[in-house]
């Protein structure tokens, strides 16, 4: 199976309720560059015209009850408003989630200041980085928009991180990150987004902690909840993504981001940022297995290949089911808490460190004993690994190969530019 644990440092710990112990001793200018989380060069295009001509009755029914709970909201506890984020179409429309959001995150009027201006931010050490993940994402800001109204928007996203960063020095921003920030700014505003946001990155049960430490292996080991998961539900598919060795990295955007990244249509975002804000911190990684569980069909008939098979589960559907994943998601918490899959998760992390040592010492002993290889074409092709002999494993090899390296230029253009500048000098 592919490794999850590139990073062999040991100071994040996180736990399974998402509490990080902080590092104040570390550089707090450093920036957390090995979390480059895409597989893809652009973000998916956000589809923003949901207009339906029918509304199901049961949605029309809870869109009212929602009206006259928000004409006195100091009347409603905070399971009411929970259980209206994750019931049958959660919040339903942004002029509600504007309102509930924050009361999910425990959120006060006094806490929603004015924010500062771009130029007070603009020393951040880490504000080029921002500025250039915020640029990228402009394919997530509503289509049509008017020029002024973006260029204001990308600049209150810019200040969003950056206070949230300089409010907490010790988390590092990661890429990705921004995906979550457009979100909630889209949705609250830049003064509520500001606290929610700080809400989702410290403290107690903080989803996004584990995301912002000095390495990815909070986070890896967070993901690798999902194969207990999975396997419990559907040996066979647990199976066949073990003997393709796709690991988790496909579904590494998915979590960083909670869908923000990957999904198409705003409206299945905001729908699962609905339920997120209200469970546990580690539900994203359930939605994630019961999504996988649900594309199981198409699974079992792709090629046993880690390249073809990570390509198939990166690329997300339109049409997703997102309710039924939800309910699916929600019973596969029900019946696999996070506490009893931990002998689980130690006993793949131990696999994969084990296998990894071994890789390490067959590439070791293959550098000291390498030779030419004899015997012409016929011979050097037949020492290949089987699955690089066949068309469609050299097909999905160069795909691969050429995505990775998409991956690089898109995450370090400057490298180009400057080997271009220096070409016309």
């Amino acid at each position: 199976m592919e490794s999850n644990s590139t990073d062999t440092e040991t100071g994040d710990k996180c736990d399974i309720n998402g509490d990080c112990s902080p590092t104040p001793h570390k550089d707090t200018a450093s920036f957390n560059h090995s979390k480059n989380i895409d597989d893809i060069s652009t973000p998916s295009e956000l589809k923003f015209d949901e207009d339906f001509e029918f509304e199901d009755p049961d949605v029309t029914e809870k869109r009212n009850e929602l009206e006259r709970c928000l004409k006195n909201p100091d009347l409603i506890n905070l399971e009411q408003w929970q259980n209206f984020a994750k019931s049958k179409a959660g919040l339903i429309a942004d002029e509600y989630r504007r309102q509930i959001w924050p009361l999910l995150v425990g959120v006060t009027i006094e806490e929603m200041t004015d924010p500062p201006s771009l130029d007070d931010l603009s020393k951040h050490s880490e504000y080029h980085q921002v500025v250039m993940d915020v640029n990228r994402s402009l394919k997530r800001f509503p289509p049509g928009i008017p020029y002024e109204q973006r260029v204001a928007l990308q600049d209150q996203l810019t200040v969003l991180i950056l206070r949230v960063i300089m409010k907490y020095p010790h988390l590092k921003y990661y890429q990705g990150y921004h995906d979550v920030a457009i979100t909630l700014l889209l949705v609250c505003g830049d003064k509520a987004s500001f606290p929610l946001l700080c809400r989702l990155s410290y403290g107690p049960g903080a989803p996004l902690a584990p995301f912002m430490q000095t390495t990815l292996q909070p986070t890896q080991h967070l993901l690798n909840y999902m194969f207990p998961v999975i396997r419990r539900a559907d040996d066979r598919l647990a199976d066949c993504l073990d003997k393709a060795g796709v690991g988790t990295m496909f579904a590494l955007p998915w979590y960083l981001t909670w869908f923000g990244h990957s999904l198409n249509r705003y409206a299945d975002v905001v729908r699962l940022y609905d339920y997120f804000l209200c469970a546990p911190p580690l539900f994203p990684v359930y939605v994630t297995a019961a999504l996988v569980l649900h594309r199981a069909p198409a699974v079992l008939q792709c090629d046993c290949d880690m390249a073809m098979m990570h390509c198939l589960l990166s690329r997300l559907p339109d049409d997703l089911p997102f309710e039924d994943i939800l309910v699916t998601a929600k019973k596969l918490y029900e019946e696999n808490d996070p506490s009893d899959l931990e002998a689980e998760v130690k006993a793949l992390e131990k696999r994969e460190e084990e296998q990894r040592k071994l890789d390490q010492e067959r590439m070791k002993r293959r550098q000291a004993g390498r030779v030419a290889p004899r015997g012409g074409p016929r011979r050097w092709f037949a020492s290949l690994p089987a699955a690089l002999r066949r068309p469609a494993g050299r097909r999905a090899c160069l795909a691969l190969t050429a995505a990775l390296f998409a991956i690089y230029v898109y995450y370090r253009p400057e490298l180009f530019r400057n080997h271009e500048d220096s070409a016309e000098l």
